[in-house]
Order: C-alpha cells, then structure tokens, then sequence
C-alpha cells in the first residue's frame, strides 16, 4: 500500500461516481414522471449498501467491490441531487464546493498537525457517529409506524442544530479516513488496502455531502 496508490485509487472512484451521476442527473431533470426515476433509486440505494456491506467484510475484495459501490452510488446521488437542485436552484454546486473545500481544510490541518487522530479523538468520533447512526436508525423504524424523531429534520433552530452537528461529525470522521491511510502506509498493508481506503474516503465524502445538501435546503427554506 503507497499514499500515491490510495490517492490514484480514490480519484478512480470520484471519476466512476460522477460520471453515473451525471448520468441520473440529467435523466432526472428531464424527467416528466417522477416514477420513472424509481428503479435508478432503488438499485443505486439498495445495490449500493449491499456492495458497502461487503466490502467492510471482505476487504480483500475492495479492488472490484469499491469501483461497483462509487457507481451505484452516482446512479443514487445524481437524482437526489436533481430533486434538490429542482427545489432550491444552486444548491447542489455549494454543497460539493463545501464538501471538497472542508476535505482540502481538513487536510492541510491534519497534515500541519493542527488535527491530530489520537485515541480519544478516535474514541469521540466513532461514538458521536454510532449515535447519529442510531438516531437515524430510530427514525427509519418509525417512519414505518407514521410516525419520526420531532423537529431533527424540519426547518427550525433544532432542526439546523442537529445537520449542523452532524456535518462536524461527518468532516471530522475525514481525519480518521487519512489517519487510517497514513498507518496502513506505515505499516506496509497489502495493495488491496489502498482500494479499502479510497473506499472509506469516498463514503464520508458522500454522507458529508448528503448532510450539507441538508443543512443548506433547511436554511433555504426558513
């Protein structure tokens, strides 16, 4: 595993991502019946979570899983992306402008030593994002009884506390990505590793991106 390996491997998954997102882009902004775009969601969604799942189990199959997952996921995020842009014009160009400049900030920082991975920034972050994932997994339960966690997801002070918090704790989750790749540089992990990484790095590239498109249509309807 090289750093120049890692970094030729996540931009390899950026392209492949992009390109099938625009794809879906366009097919949802030229869409007439919404209904149209449901199979491209679902096998993005759904096709993407089940390759993600098992690239975390199996990460010795990254090299062919990893190039899947950023495809499907561009399938998922390019009509995601339409529908926002559709409501709030503009939108989708902060929000990957916020995305790759909180990456290149954070960056600069870790590698300045302003932002250190320690243990127990570890420790703080992965629990901070367990309890997000929880507080989203709750949400998802009840949303099949009628049901939702109160004012998290409106428009309201809550509501853009809560993304706010969630977007700190998505960029922060980029410290531990680059952390995760400078060890496995140290430490000799075999080539595979690099497209594990790329992976891991794409995937709190996508949820920091889902959360500031959130923030950013919460404070757009106030």
């Amino acid at each position: 595993m090289t750093l120049g390996g890692t970094v030729n491997k996540t931009a390899l998954l950026l392209i492949g991502l992009i390109v099938t997102a625009a794809f879906s882009w366009r097919r949802a902004m030229s869409a007439e019946d919404p209904s149209t775009l449901l199979p491209y969601i679902m096998v993005g969604a759904i096709g993407g979570l089940v390759v993600a799942l098992v690239t975390v189990f199996k990460k010795e199959w990254a090299p062919t899983t990893a190039p899947i997952y950023a495809v499907l996921e561009g399938l998922f995020l390019g009509i995601l992306s339409a529908f926002f842009e559709k409501m709030f014009p503009g939108i989708v160009l902060q929000a990957i402008l916020l995305t790759f400049g909180t990456l290149a900030s954070l960056l600069v920082a870790y590698k300045s030593g302003l932002i250190r991975a320690t243990e127990n920034f570890k420790l703080g972050v992965a629990a901070a994002t367990g309890a997000i994932a929880l507080i989203y997994l709750i949400g998802f339960v009840m949303s099949f009884f009628g049901s939702g966690i109160p004012y998290i997801h409106e428009s309201g002070t809550i509501g853009i506390l809560f993304s706010l918090v969630v977007v700190v704790i998505a960029a922060l989750n980029l410290v531990l990505d680059f952390d995760f790749i400078e060890q496995g540089v140290a430490q000799g992990a075999p080539r595979y590793m690099e497209w594990y990484a790329a992976f891991g790095l794409l995937v709190t590239l996508i949820w920091l991106y889902l959360e500031i498109l959130r923030l950013l249509s919460k404070l757009r309807s106030r």
